[in-house]
């Protein structure tokens, strides 16, 4: 945990990374007293799991797992908030294995993509989920296991541990493969962003689902590691109504909201008490929305940054500085974090927001794509693909650099939604990108050019599509033009279409 001080700068001057050399990240996680609690799952009643009933679950699936499973085979997890959503990653990696999480909202399409390019065989989920699952993986339902349990594998802090895909603008979702050091990376930022998250009392939770680095590493597997109780809650539909009743009827204390969230609850006027810290990330909230934020819950909004690559590298801590509109916040203990221009130099100009190689939450690389890996780095610096202005030693984001669409909290890559509308018999060609949008920040826009002869409706396309990727990914407005602006290589040049639906929605 981060020793607290009276200021920003004595925290990060007192930090240093404390990484043993053999880690994983079961043990991290497990490592409390079998009595206490560590979930509490409020999706049908109230049931409190102690870490001693959590580690009985994840020995009896690591058992099961180990006939079947070698080290460093990926093993997918599709569940939602759930205890054994925790119980099968914990397994995973107990036995040495590669977790790969998988999202309910996937349709076919984008649940074969990643099950396809891991390589994985089995993966650990619920009667809902193998019906999802039809014959692209084995399902493993971990109910009725027999009781046994296998001793944890001894594994290096770099040693691969979680595989989570990010989409990017170009070819198909990427796989971010990540070492047991992983969650140790993740710590100082989530304790920040939470005003030192682990006070005596806290309770944490967030709607975002588990399968997303922003529910699994920003809120579960830190909450398990610094012992303060993490709760599950399934929703399907996120509303004002419900965020409220689970924070009371959970105690709940510390909250990760996505912006979306925030604006649901504002427009809700759905104030919400009890609550000691509120963190959000994503996209930037401006400073009304945390001005409401201090009426609404009572405490500051520390607004955090990062990315599937390489996450919570920048936050605000209202515990030590007070947060500002448009301003992300400042490096996180053990982050090196700047603006860096086209030479890999540090700028005082805008540039492109950059981490140093050395940060724990860093991926290894990028899964089977040597190329896309080498291309992320520009010497000793990760490049996150946004730009930026340093203001001090306050980041202010400007804006995203690449194609990715950011819509209620998810990054979404348009080409994946490009080739799935390309499938469709009626589709010649297609571009997608963000329109901005007051309560999403954006919305996918599709401008779609029909075969000669052939017809289409917007509902038809926006049907195709939820049909096949994730439902949130789907078009929420489709155009229907003669051409599109291309290059001379036969590429659709998104930059123009993203002038005409921000010029649209102005």
């Amino acid at each position: 945990m981060l020793t607290r001080a009276a200021t920003y700068e004595d925290v990060r001057e007192g930090f240093e990374w404390a990484i043993p050399q053999r880690l994983n990240m079961a043990a991290q996680v497990l490592a409390h007293p079998p009595e206490q609690v560590a979930i509490v799952d409020l999706s049908d009643g109230r049931r409190e799991v102690s870490y001693g009933e959590l580690a009985e679950m994840a020995g009896r699936l690591a058992f099961a797992l180990s006939k079947r499973v070698s080290r460093g085979d990926r093993v997918g997890v599709l569940f939602s908030q759930d205890a054994w959503c925790a119980a099968a990653h914990i397994a995973i990696w107990k036995i040495g294995a590669i977790s790969v999480p998988l999202f309910k909202l996937f349709k076919q399409d984008a649940l074969e993509s990643r099950i396809s390019d891991s390589g994985l065989q089995l993966v650990v989920t619920d009667s809902e989920g193998e019906a999802m699952l039809g014959n692209m993986a084995e399902a493993v339902l971990p109910y009725d296991l027999p009781t046994g349990d296998v001793p944890m594998v001894d594994t290096s802090s770099e040693a691969p541990a979680v595989l989570i895909y990010t989409s990017g603008t170009t070819g198909k979702p990427k796989g971010a493969l990540h070492a047991h050091r992983m969650l140790t990376g993740h710590l100082p930022g989530v304790e920040m962003s939470h005003d030192f998250l682990g006070q005596e009392g806290d309770v944490i939770w967030t709607p975002a689902d588990w399968a997303w680095i922003g529910g699994l590493f920003d809120v579960l597997m830190p909450g398990l590691a610094l012992g303060v109780p993490v709760v599950a809650a399934r929703l399907s539909k996120f509303s004002a109504e419900e965020a409220a009743r689970i924070c009371h009827e959970g105690s709940v204390r510390n909250v990760f909201f996505p912006p979306t969230a925030l604006r649901m609850l504002k427009a809700g006027e759905q104030p919400i008490a009890g609550l000691r810290s509120v963190a959000s990330g994503g996209e930037p909230l401006g400073a009304e929305m945390l001005a409401w934020g201090r009426e609404a819950f009572g405490v500051s909004i520390n607004e955090f940054y990062g990315q599937t690559e390489c996450n919570m590298c920048v936050t605000s801590c209202a515990a030590l500085f007070e947060p500002t509109g448009g301003a992300t916040g400042r490096a996180v203990p053990g982050f090196d974090v700047g603006v860096i221009d086209a030479a890999g130099n540090q700028t005082g100009a805008e540039g492109d927001i950059a981490v140093r190689k050395g940060a724990a939450s860093m991926m290894l690389e990028y899964w089977n794509n040597p190329q896309a890996s080498a291309e992320k780095f520009r010497g000793d610096w990760l490049v996150t693909g946004d730009k930026g202005v340093m203001e001090g030693d306050a980041i202010r984001f400007v804006g995203r650099e690449d194609d990715v669409i950011s819509s209620g909290g998810y990054r979404i890559g348009p080409a994946e939604i490009e080739d799935c509308l390309m499938t469709h018999a009626a589709v010649a060609t297609v571009g997608v990108v963000g329109k901005p949008d007051a309560l999403r920040h954006e919305i996918v826009k599709a401008y779609v050019v029909l075969k000669d002869g052939a017809e289409a409706t917007a509902e038809e396309l926006q049907d195709w599509v939820k049909a096949r990727l994730a439902s949130y990914s789907y078009p929420r407005e489709v155009a229907f033009v003669d051409a599109l602006p291309m290059t001379v290589t036969g590429k659709v040049i998104r930059k123009e279409l993203k002038a005409r639906a921000v010029e649209e929605g102005a």
